[in-house]
Parts: C-alpha cells; structure tokens; sequence
C-alpha cells in the first residue's frame, strides 16, 4: 500500500465523506465526489455559493473518508487549495467525469471551483483481513504524525496486554502497529500504568 494506491481506493468508491467546520465551530459533513487523482494529489469541485465552499476558503482544512466493498476505509486530513485556471480544470473534472453536465448543463458549470489537496496525512485501515491492517502515510511534504500506544520501559513483563488484545498484535511487551486497533484498552488495563499514547 502507498500513498497514490490509498488516494486511487478514494477515487474508486468517488463518493466519499467530506468534514469541515463552520463558521460556529460546529462539524458539518457531506458527500462530495472525488473527481481526479494523479500524482499523489486529490481533486474536487464545489459550486460558489455552498456553505461547502465557504467553508473550505476561510479555513481549508479538510477531513476525507470513503470505505469500498472489501471493507478497505481510507482517511485523508489535509489542506485545500483553490486552484488557478479555474475553467480550464472545471473542464477538465467535466471530461473525467461526464455525469457533471447533467447535474451543471453548458455555461452553468463555471459556477463551480475546483479544488486541490497535495499536503496532509493519510491513513489505510482493512477491517477485510485478519488480523487488521493499519498504515500510515503522509501527503505532500507533510511531518508525519505518531498515532497508537507504546508500550514504555515500565513494563513488568505481566502480559495482560497480550492477553486481552483484541487483534493479538502484542508480542513480547512490543505492539505491532500496522495490525493496532488503537482502541486503548492494553493502556486501560496495564496494571503499572506502562503503555502510554503515541505523539503526545
């Protein structure tokens, strides 16, 4: 799995779960299609007059997610950017994507703006397997980010953790991120308190 694998899963499934916050702080979700993917980048269009759009310039923070039929989610956070030339990249969503013209028919479609997302993080989880399959990635020049528990030189060897794991990805006082459920409940449970929260 890589980044441009994880992207083309979004542009499979096309209509995925779009967050962003409002003016109040208050979450707002919609379905959005995902328009083009090449070259490690994502492309969407919203026409100018969306709460969608006002959204996205005056913050640009995005939150993505889509699950295909194998049970393969894929999360994206990152930054939005409108694009230059515009008409020339709403033409081109449009020949990708011939739908549109029932939907914004002739001239209608410049009420659009298209958007791109080159920098963020990007995560793969397969409920479709077993054990779980979890990766990370990052998007653009992004810094990537620790998510998870670790356990830490506190340990005493008791093997709860290992235990009561739901995925089994605890061997020998060590968690094997890739198949983590990140539920916590190895942290919950330690007696010694020697599992802590990766990235704080």
């Amino acid at each position: 799995m890589n980044v441009q694998r994880c992207l083309d899963i979004l542009r499979e499934i096309k209509d995925v779960a779009f967050a962003t916050v409002d003016e109040n702080g208050f979450p707002q979700i919609r379905i959005i299609d995902v328009m083009i993917v090449e070259n490690e980048k994502l492309y969407f269009c919203t026409a100018r007059g969306k709460d969608f759009y006002h959204q996205i310039i005056t913050n640009g923070q995005v939150a993505i997610t889509g699950m295909n039929k194998e049970f393969q989610m894929v999360r994206l956070n990152g930054k939005a950017e409108k694009l230059e030339e515009n008409r020339k990249w709403i033409d081109r969503i449009f020949e990708e994507n011939p739908s549109m013209n029932a939907v914004y028919p002739d001239e209608s479609r410049y009420v659009l703006e298209a958007f791109c997302i080159e920098k963020g993080d990007v995560e793969f989880f397969d409920l479709g397997k077993e054990p779980i399959v979890r990766e990370s990635f990052t998007l653009g020049n992004t810094m990537a980010k620790e998510a998870g528990f670790l356990i830490t030189d506190s340990c005493i060897h008791c093997g709860k953790c290992e235990r009561i794991c739901p995925q089994k990805c605890i061997i020998d006082c060590k968690i094997n991120q890739k198949h983590c459920l990140h539920c916590g409940l190895c942290a919950e449970e330690c007696p010694v308190n020697a599992i802590i929260k990766r990235g704080k």
